[in-house]
Order: C-alpha cells, then structure tokens, then sequence
C-alpha cells in the first residue's frame, strides 16, 4: 500500500475524478459514443449541442449517455456499488445492473458494463493499492462528470470531439 491515507481528503477526490474521467470518456470513445447516436433520443441532444457552438462528435457522445448508461453511468455505478458493499463485488453487481438497464434502452452497446467493470477495477486499486478511501473516489466521479454535463456543454463536446478523432472515433464534422 502506497499510503496515500492521510494525505489530504482533497487530493483523493482529485486522483480519483482524473481516474474515472479517463475511465469513462476512454471507454466511451472506445466503443464509438462520439460516433453516431446509438439510442433514441442521442441524436437531438448532439444536434443541440452542435446548434449551440458545440462538436457533433462531442454531442453524440453526451446524448449517447444521457439517453442510455454508458462508461460513465457504469463508473459512478460501479464506485458507488463498491464502496456501498465494501469491494470489488458491489462494482460487479453494479455491471450486471448496467448491463441490464441496457437492454431496457434497446442500446446496441456495451460501453456501460466495460465501463462499470474497468471502474471496478480502478476503484479496487485505489482502494487497496493507493489506500485511498472510496467515498473519495465517487465524490471524485461526480466531478469528472459534471466537467461533461454541467458547465458548458459547446466546449466539452469541442474536448470530446477532438479526443475522439484523435482516437479515430469521432463523427464527421
């Protein structure tokens, strides 16, 4: 164990917002969210997106996971999942809950169940390797989300956007 413990709550919460950020908008951009709207709704949100200065890319990529849970509804799910249950076997009920609340959205993927796995994962080895409390890594998933959502959706989709084709995963401008 690193012993990161005792070190200040707010770099934890900081560490783990930069691990479920990457965690999410990897897996995401991975299984082709910034690509083309996958679920029924996806589309006008990326279309309103684009309309108000934003990336087309970008804003498939927030529609795709406001309309369904992809890697980042698979990450909060499964940290909370984690840290509600003790371990690792409360992120891999929170999978199998993803994974079935994609089949409810008739979503073709399966962002939000590798998301929700891949964040089991990281939240294991903060946890236990870094031996940061888990708690911190949820408060921490709550932020690296609303750098998505809840700021200025026209610059986060222009982020996204460009992540995603350097991936060679993005829409067509």
């Amino acid at each position: 164990m690193i012993g990161l413990q005792e070190g200040p709550q707010i770099l934890q919460i900081v560490v783990g917002s930069v691990l479920a950020w990457l965690n999410f908008v990897i897996v995401d951009i991975l299984m082709g969210l910034p690509e083309a709207p996958g679920v029924k709704g996806a589309e006008a949100i990326g279309r309103s997106v684009e309309r108000r200065g934003g990336d087309i890319a970008g804003g498939y990529f927030m529609g795709n996971i406001v309309c369904s849970p992809d890697a980042s509804a698979g990450t909060l799910l499964a940290s909370s999942g984690y840290y509600c249950l003790g371990g690792p076997e409360g992120g891999l009920v929170a999978a199998l809950a993803v994974y079935l609340g994609n089949r409810l959205c008739a979503d073709p993927g399966y962002a939000g169940t590798l998301g929700s796995l891949t964040a089991t994962v990281l939240v294991t080895l903060y946890d236990k390797v870094l031996g940061m409390d888990p708690a911190n890594f949820v408060a921490g998933m709550v932020i690296a989300i609303t750098t998505i959502h809840g700021i200025d959706h026209p610059r986060a989709s222009r982020l996204i956007g460009d992540i995603a084709r350097r991936m060679g995963r993005g829409a067509e401008k």
